[in-house]
């Protein structure tokens, strides 16, 4: 049995304003006040872990303790298949030290060069740390394909090259929120409110 969440007030483990903020229109409907650990001016861990939620973990728990708040982490990136799973946990670091994702994912597509299966996943960690270092993780996907060149406006990171199963536009194509309603962010969502927000 998950532990619920109870308090009304939760850290975002996050310096990103564009995630922190996403993330705080999700948990609006459960009256859960949000502060970034960037307003908190909390330390960034170094993140080591070898999988998604690893990274998630390091990030919530190192929060929740410099804090005392329960806090919320992410950790999110591109898999390709034909790639054996690159970027994965690195997707940020190949967008190098400023961030520009369009260098990552011209990367991507010269490592993938004429190879025909261009399928991908975006992967999406959540883990929620009390202070007292309890945790609970989740882990979404959502499945699709690479295009190129980049397409749209919209979205960020790795989303103007990323085409949704069953869909014909990239996520950076796509209004807001049809993306969230889809995304592997959505996903894990989804498993942490029904976990740890809704009634018993």
């Amino acid at each position: 049995m998950a532990r619920h969440f109870d308090g009304n007030k939760l850290v975002i483990a996050s310096h990103n304003k564009g995630k922190v903020r996403e993330i705080g229109e999700l948990l609006e409907p459960f009256g859960v006040e949000t502060i970034s650990a960037g307003d908190l001016d909390l330390p960034e861990p170094v993140e080591d872990g070898l999988t998604f939620i690893a990274n998630a973990e390091i990030k919530a728990l190192a929060a929740a303790k410099a804090a005392g708040l329960p806090a919320l982490a992410d950790d999110s990136g591109l898999e390709v298949h034909a790639l054996g799973g690159e970027p994965g946990i690195y997707s940020a670091r190949w967008a190098g030290p400023t961030k520009d994702f369009s260098v990552a994912m011209a990367a991507v597509n010269e490592k993938l060069g004429n190879v025909e299966d261009r399928g991908a996943n975006f992967t999406c960690a959540l883990t929620l740390a009390w202070p007292d270092g309890h945790m609970e993780s989740f882990e979404g996907k959502v499945f699709g394909s690479l295009t190129w060149p980049m397409r749209g406006e919209k979205g960020f990171g790795y989303d103007p090259v990323f085409v949704p199963t069953g869909f014909d536009v990239t996520f950076a194509e796509m209004e807001p929120a049809e993306k969230h309603a889809m995304s592997h962010r959505a996903e894990a969502f989804k498993q942490l409110i029904d976990a740890c927000f809704k009634p018993a």
